[in-house]
């Protein structure tokens, strides 16, 4: 019941500023040519800035970097990961080679990136690390049977029929809870099961076909395989129809719904005795916090309506899915087939050892964090961005201070919140204990199995104890970063500051305050004030401090962020979900103006002086759009239009931009031109 990264948490694709010393090897042209600026060595020219500014800050380095046919995207974050993975890769061989102390972190790796590595033993394996748990599956013969099932998947990291996990009690925070939610589908979001479009509906026909190859390799008739594929696509639409959508997952309020396992059970789900079931995995709770009481009620129903066999399937698909990866040419081949080409556009499989690398990092991304750290993030490179943090609170507080439409009640509360964020970067403090993780040379899936069985086991041993605060939900080798309401914290892992083949001192204060200042630690300040994260008071709890007055004149403001990304249309028939991703946009938009206010106390600034031909203020906004840096493929796209709560990159860049007055003034912004928006309809919250 592990929550690796609460929904709550609000992720960066791409933020990044120079740090990391090594230059070794990334397939992708990062550096500009002798005597040229990088910034500017990006541009494409030929474009104007009012008509597209994202590819005008960008087209040059786009046309030069194609996306590789093993990627579904490509962009500065690619680039950035291809030397993470040469650092990666570099301590897991030097790991291998070594005669290492069982249970000591150099043993793990080593024999976790051997085994993983191992494509004969895996093929020789197949199917047969599943064995236990397939047969188990093979068992059941009713209702109570696959909730047998679905609840011993659990702790290996199978989500069948819902989700679940232990983590921070968002009305208090300083106490552990039982969280259970809608979940357990095969496609990524809901709506993938009913929207109309061509392209949507042909990933539809396409997952109906995986599921039957799927059940072909298992053994099943190719022709029966068919017809039980729809079967489980039935079932799981009916799963879909009573989930959630995108937006209305955002509400914290309305995903908060408080009961005894006794109410949960006799209210919304009969045949489900959760005292019962929880008690087995050692959860004694007085409460749950149930996120969508409906859902359950509906997968009760579900449950005693449909034919064994159905359940049967759509189990095996849960446990296979997770672990197609690990068991053999033929089953992780199937697996590419439909979430990497189908779903993502993707037209090879990405070299195994960086495959590999990924999943090590989900098993145990800690052991080779604390590693990677020694080597490659020095304690210098740390305090530039400590005090950029600084700098950018300091920004938020006169900016606070000076709204016009917020009542001095809400902003003393803001003030308050504000100056309890905590920042934590690079890496953390103290490391996370993984002595009892076994990794051993027997398979690469029951190496995946026991991380899975220690996450859990760590997630349930949190339970009735205080709350850690001082943990790390993200390792310090991951490109991204986060703001967790619940701690009212800000998390900024050391990969997130890097820039591929640049050091620190090469960059420029405009390019660091647009890099790091703005889409790193400004957005992620800001998700403290967004549209949810504003429901969160200063010790993290989901609680309102705004004067009744102040929320409306908030959500007015917002309406217009929402409404001006409901107009995007980055394909035909499907359109930015302005409400789904409002508060990555308003985050957007509120790091730009931290950004922007810090960056104008710096000397840079004040001497105006340009680089590359551009001024400090072009150079700050060329920084920010840097950040985005990236292209995708047309699946890729269709599928997060609609299961990410971010708008593509592209749009990241416009939408914020076109809302900030001294950008129309940096590039000669005219009306009438597409950056351009009137007065009247630009968004005006922080």
């Amino acid at each position: 019941m592990t929550r690796f990264v609460p929904r709550s948490y609000r992720l960066v694709a791409f933020t990044v500023v120079a740090l990391l010393s090594s230059t070794t090897g990334f397939a992708a042209d990062v550096n500009p040519p002798a005597a040229q600026d990088f910034l500017q060595a990006n541009l494409n020219t030929a474009v104007d800035p009012g008509q597209d500014f994202f590819e005008y800050a960008n087209g040059g380095w786009l046309a030069r970097n194609p996306i590789p046919a093993s990627e579904s995207s490509w962009g500065i974050g690619n680039a950035v990961d291809e030397q993470l993975y040469v650092s990666l890769r570099r301590i897991n061989e030097k790991a291998a080679a070594g005669k290492n102390a069982i249970g000591t972190d150099q043993q793990k790796i080593g024999d976790f990136w051997t085994t993983a590595m191992d494509t004969a033993r895996a093929d020789k394996l197949g199917v047969h690390p599943l064995a236990a748990e397939l047969a188990r599956i093979g068992s059941v013969r009713n209702a109570r049977g696959a909730l047998d099932v679905a609840f011993a998947l659990q702790p290996i990291g199978v989500g069948g029929f819902f989700d679940g996990g232990v983590s921070q009690d968002e009305k208090n925070s300083a106490a552990m809870a039982v969280h259970l939610s809608q979940g357990g589908l095969g496609l990524p979001e809901r709506d993938f099961y009913f929207n109309p479009e061509k392209g949507v509906a042909k990933i539809r026909e396409e997952y109906v076909a995986h599921i039957a190859r799927t059940l072909a390799l298992l053994g099943r008739n190719p022709v029966g395989a068919k017809a039980d594929a729809a079967r489980v696509m039935d079932f799981e639409t009916a799963l879909a129809k009573s989930s959630r959508k995108l937006a209305d997952l955002r509400d914290p309020q309305k995903n908060y719904n408080r009961m005894t396992p006794a109410e949960l059970t006799s209210k919304y789900t009969p045949s489900i005795a959760w005292s019962e079931r929880l008690a087995a995995w050692n959860l004694h709770p007085d409460f749950v916090v149930v996120g969508q009481p409906e859902y359950f009620s509906a997968v009760d129903g579900l449950l005693q309506h449909t034919p064994a066999p159905v359940l049967r399937d759509y189990l095996r698909m849960r446990l296979v899915d997770d672990y197609s990866a690990t068991l053999g040419e033929a089953f992780d081949a199937e697996h590419f087939r439909f979430y990497g080409q189908v779903l993502s556009g993707q037209k090879e499989q990405r070299q195994r050892w960086k495959r590999v690398l990924d999943a090590e990092d989900s098993a145990m991304g800690m052991v080779l964090g604390k590693i990677f750290v020694a080597d490659y993030f020095p304690a210098a490179a740390k305090k530039r961005y400590v005090d950029l943090v600084e700098a950018i609170r300091t920004a938020y507080h006169d900016r606070i201070e000076r709204l016009d439409w917020m009542s001095p009640e809400t902003k003393a509360k803001a003030q308050a919140k504000l100056a309890a964020i905590t920042p934590k970067v690079g890496y953390p403090d103290k490391w996370k204990d993984y002595s009892a993780l076994v990794v051993g040379r027997k398979s690469y899936c029951e190496n995946m199995k026991n991380a899975a069985r220690w996450r859990f086991n760590d997630a349930i041993g949190k339970f009735g104890k205080p709350v850690d605060r001082s943990e790390w939900g993200m390792t310090p080798q991951t490109y991204n970063a986060y703001y967790n309401p619940s701690n009212n914290e800000i998390v900024l892992p050391a990969a997130a500051f890097t820039i591929p083949g640049m050091l620190d001192a090469g960059v420029d204060d405009a390019v660091v305050y647009g890099y790091a200042g703005a889409s790193t630690i400004g957005h992620e300040i800001t998700h403290g004030f967004d549209d949810e994260g504003r429901q969160y008071d200063a010790a993290g709890n989901l609680a309102d401090w705004w004067t009744a007055d102040d929320a409306q004149k908030f959500k007015a403001h917002a309406e217009l962020m929402v409404k001006e990304f409901d107009a995007y249309e980055p394909l035909p028939g499907l359109h930015i979900n302005g409400k789904a991703s409002l508060g990555e946009n308003i985050a957007d938009y509120g790091g730009l103006l931290l950004g922007l206010d810090a960056f104008k106390k710096t000397e840079q600034y004040k001497k105006g002086e340009k680089i590359g031909g551009l001024t400090p203020l072009q150079r700050y906004f060329l920084g920010y759009a840097l950040g985005w840096l990236s292209q995708q493929r047309e699946e890729r796209l269709r599928s997060r239009l609609l299961a990410d709560v971010h708008a593509p990159a592209k749009w990241r860049v416009l939408g914020p931009l076109s809302n900030i007055p001294e950008f129309y003034e940096a590039f000669g912004i005219k009306p009438g031109q597409p950056m351009w928006r009137p007065e009247a309809d630009r968004v005006h919250i922080w």
